[in-house]
C-alpha cells in the first residue's frame, strides 16, 4: 500500500519540522516537501503532486486561503487540510470556499490529526467540532452570529482591538494609515452592534475569537 504523500506549508520552521517528525513516525505517511510561503508551496505541489497539503493560514505574502486556491488550481487531485490557530467562522468559511477539505486547530491531538490526514487523502472532510457547527448554521440559515459578516481584515483588526491595541498601534502593525484603521473600527462596531472598543473586545472573547492568556 502506497504511503500518503504530504506537503507541509507553514511559515514557522519549528512547526514544519515538528510535523515532519510526527508524520515520519507513521509508516503510512511520506513527507514529500515543506514550504514557508505561497510560491514555494505551489512549486512543490506542481513538482510532487502530494495527496494532502497541511496548510497554515498566515504566511508572508499570499495567505493560506489564496494559496489553497492556487494549490487546487495546479493539482486538482491534491486535498488541502487547513491547520491553523484561527477558530472563527470567517476563516472557516473562506477556507472551505477556497476548496479546503478540512479545517483543524493546531491544538489538535496527534491521533486526531493523523486520522484527519487519512480522511482527507480518502476525500472525506475533516473538521474540528466548531467548524462543523458553523457549516451546519450555514446550511440551515440559523444562528448566524454578527461576526460572520466580518472580512478577514476586519477580523484581524478586531483581534488587535481585543488585545488592547490603539488605532495607531494597529495601523503600524498592519501597515495602514490611522484614518483607514479608524474607518475599519467604525465598520466593525456597526457589524457587531457594539458601542466602543471595550464592548468589541468583550464580544471577541465571549465568542472565542481571541485566545485568553
Amino acid at each position: 500500500m502506497k504511503p500518503i504523500r504530504v506537503l507541509i506549508v507553514d511559515d514557522h520552521e519549528i512547526v514544519r519540522e515538528g510535523l515532519q517528525i510526527l508524520l515520519n513516525e507513521e509508516s503510512d505517511f511520506e513527507v514529500v516537501g515543506m514550504a514557508g510561503e505561497s510560491d514555494a508551496a505551489v512549486a512543490l505541489v506542481q513538482q510532487h503532486k502530494p495527496d494532502v497539503v497541511l496548510m497554515d493560514l498566515v504566511m508572508p505574502g499570499l495567505d493560506g486561503i489564496e494559496t489553497t486556491r492556487r494549490v487546487i488550481s495546479v493539482s486538482p487531485s491534491t486535498r488541502v487540510l487547513v491547520l491553523t490557530t484561527f477558530a472563527d467562522d470567517q476563516h472557516v468559511r473562506d477556507a472551505i470556499q477556497a476548496g479546503a477539505i478540512g479545517y483543524l486547530l493546531k491544538d489538535v491531538l496527534k491521533a486526531d490529526l493523523l486520522n484527519a490526514i487519512r480522511s482527507a487523502a480518502a476525500g472525506k472532510p475533516a473538521l474540528y467540532p466548531e467548524a462543523q457547527q458553523f457549516l451546519m448554521r450555514q446550511i440551515t440559515g440559523n444562528d448566524v452570529l454578527p461576526h460572520a459578516s466580518l472580512t478577514s481584515r476586519e477580523f484581524n483588526i478586531l483581534r488587535l482591538i481585543a488585545k488592547g491595541n490603539s488605532n495607531k498601534e494597529i495601523a503600524l502593525a498592519l501597515h495602514l494609515t490611522e484614518g483607514t484603521v479608524k474607518g475599519y473600527v467604525s465598520t466593525i462596531f456597526d457589524k457587531l452592534n457594539v458601542a466602543d472598543r471595550t464592548q468589541a473586545a468583550l464580544y471577541a472573547v465571549k465568542h472565542g475569537l481571541v485566545k485568553q492568556k
